[in-house]
């Protein structure tokens, strides 16, 4: 059997002290999981279920660089813990969720805020705002053998020098446990999945010739230049 063209290269992350390589399978992202955030978008931080949008593998970028893209001119940051998925199923109990758990990184939430805002006017999905080429910077993985499971530490981004967005991640409303729980209710989660997990507030445009350091306790920095 063949291909009617070449299939594209497996999408993978490097991982901190090893050669080897995580493969991706597919990116979840929770929304407004930190309750300032979402206080800042306009909705009651009360613990609702809940929601999650993706993102395509090929979007991740480990480069530095992020391009500012077509048919937008307001391109908001957030930025993230990354969860990795080493294990999945179906109806996973939160208290064996991190049995599941590969490692972590940073990345950012890249969001073409204004088609973000049409769409949802209209009540269409997200995919043109969030799912776009490169809209993930992120750093390497880093196996939870070597660092455990962060709950608690700080998380911000910088841009330009300056700390545009702080929190810590004892303040996410759903725990990445309690994520997993939910998510794998919903889908069979598989090995290679990653999971976005909510971003603190202070989400604003970016704009060319930013520079923004994204910072989780305990992971690598994140280092993205808008160009």
């Amino acid at each position: 059997m063949g291909y009617v063209f070449d299939p594209p290269p497996q999408v993978s992350l490097p991982v901190v002290g090893t050669d080897d390589r995580f493969p991706v399978h597919r990116v979840y992202c929770v929304g407004r999981n930190y309750a300032e955030h979402a206080r800042e978008m306009g909705h009651d931080p009360d613990r609702e279920p809940p929601f999650f949008f993706q993102k395509n593998p090929d979007n991740l970028d480990t480069s530095g660089e992020f391009p500012y893209p077509m048919a937008s001119e307001d391109v908001h940051w957030e930025i993230e813990m990354v969860a990795a998925l080493k294990a999945g199923g179906t109806h996973i109990k939160a208290e064996n969720a991190l049995e599941c758990v590969f490692g972590y990184g940073v990345a950012l939430d890249m969001t073409r805020r204004d088609l973000q805002g049409v769409a949802k006017k209209a009540g269409r999905p997200w995919e043109v705002g969030k799912a776009f080429e490169r809209s993930a910077p992120c750093t390497p993985l880093v196996a939870a053998a070597e660092i455990g499971h962060p709950a608690e530490g700080a998380i911000w981004l910088d841009v330009n020098g300056e700390r545009r967005q702080e929190g810590n991640l004892n303040q996410l409303i759903w725990s990445v446990p309690e994520q997993i729980e939910y998510l794998s209710s919903l889908f069979e989660l598989r090995p290679g999945d990653l999971i976005l997990t909510g971003t603190p507030a202070g989400v604003s445009a970016c704009k060319r010739g930013d520079k923004m350091v994204g910072h989780v306790d305990g992971l690598p920095e994140l280092n993205v230049t808008v160009v």
